[in-house]
């Protein structure tokens, strides 16, 4: 059974992979909708810089693996994409093609994926901590 202080607890750090999923996104790329042109060829490129994506990225391994060392994977997963496909859509949804809908599948599915890789690759850590407290 599990004691009301443990499920404040749980619930506090759910929200707080939620937020912190969502931020990974809103503080490497929300705010950058410019798209680049390149004088010489004329290519047009962005709005997105690698170095943003790939921090955003980083980021979100991070938060992850911190939240899968300490919360069950099956929460870890659906809350970390739930969280950042909806930072993401935010964003995208202003877009008038109506293409925003098929890239929020496609980034729901990858961050599913990698979040499902992450927090797995971490439950070993949550073991041995629950091995060391006891």
């Amino acid at each position: 059974m599990i004691s009301n202080r443990s499920l404040v607890t749980r619930v506090a750090g759910i929200a707080a992979l939620a937020v912190a999923s969502a931020a990974c996104w809103w503080a490497w790329a929300a705010g950058d909708t410019t798209y680049q042109v390149d004088a010489v060829t004329g290519t047009t490129s962005g709005p997105y810089a690698g170095w943003q994506i790939a921090g955003c990225v980083l980021s979100l391994i991070v938060v992850t693996a911190v939240a899968g060392a300490r919360l069950p994977v099956w929460v870890v997963v659906p809350t970390v994409t739930a969280a950042f496909t909806a930072a993401w859509a935010a964003t995208a949804s202003s877009d008038a093609t109506g293409l925003w809908a098929v890239g929020a599948v496609m980034v729901a599915c990858g961050t599913f994926l990698g979040a499902a890789f992450v927090a797995g690759c971490a439950v070993p850590v949550r073991w041995a901590r629950r091995r060391l407290e006891a």
